[in-house]
């Protein structure tokens, strides 16, 4: 039997912590391959580098970056770098966590979403702190359910999104979330620079959040790692009734 092959991608970059930690976390299962972004890239969701040339610098050891986005890095990784499939493509471990609403600007996210595109099974995983990324209790605790979850069924063009704790929380369990809802207070902040003109940062201070008790917020504020499944199909399945009637022919 062919060794399993890992893809691991990130947005924080080539060098961070967090991809380090996956995939020592992975290398026990299978054969790790990192393609990641040179430089940050949070938020930059699901974009594709279309007008400019794309490089790729090897780092050896199967480290490999790219002066582009989380899904430039699986494109090239699975056309260029790779002679198959990967197994599983994993994004992370993100520095800071991606719940509710953020998984649509999430380039971590887009990563996982874009290894689903491929065909791989794929999991996005995000940390509320960095100290919980380098706790070996939840390490250990995130090999196991790696190793659980990749054992088991799977739905079609279905992807996972894994958020860890804070690390001022006992680690409690692993939960089933659905994505919760946040809001940004003064979203945008209006300065002024030295030279007296006015500049803005995109992005407010202490977010407000909302949703259901099984809402990742919730549960993740409680100490458990959070498990959303996410998918690619963004239909909306009830509207294809509701909006029927505006159906006509010319």
């Amino acid at each position: 039997m062919a060794e399993k092959l890992f893809l691991i991608t990130n947005d924080d970059g080539y060098e961070a912590l967090g991809i380090r930690v996956l995939a020592d976390i992975l290398r026990p299962q299978g054969k790790v391959v990192i393609v990641a972004p040179r430089t940050e890239q949070s938020a930059c969701s699901h974009s594709i580098t279309l007008h400019r040339p794309l490089r790729i610098e090897s780092f050896g050891d199967d480290i490999y970056a790219v002066d582009g986005t989380p899904t430039d890095c699986v494109l090239l990784a699975s056309q260029v770098l790779l002679d198959r499939t990967p197994d599983a493509v994993f994004s992370g471990i993100n520095h800071g966590p991606n719940l509710g609403d953020d998984v649509l600007y999430s380039g971590t996210v887009a990563g996982a979403m874009e290894g689903t595109l491929l065909g791989a099974r794929s999991m996005a995983v995000s940390s509320m702190h960095m100290e919980r990324i380098a706790d070996s209790a939840t390490q250990a605790a995130l090999a196991r359910l790696i190793c659980d979850l990749l054992a088991g069924d799977w739905p079609p063009d279905t992807f996972l999104n894994v958020n860890l704790p804070r690390m001022d929380k006992p680690l409690s369990g692993v939960r089933i979330a659905g994505l919760g809802r946040r809001h940004y207070a003064e979203t945008v902040i209006e300065k002024t620079d030295p030279r007296g003109k006015v500049y803005y940062w995109i992005g407010g201070v202490n977010p407000s959040w909302y949703g259901a008790e099984n809402s990742d917020f919730r549960l993740v504020a409680g100490g458990f790692i959070t498990i959303t499944p996410l998918q690619l199909d963004m239909t909306h399945h009830p509207g294809l009734e509701s909006f029927s009637r505006f159906e006509r022919n010319f």
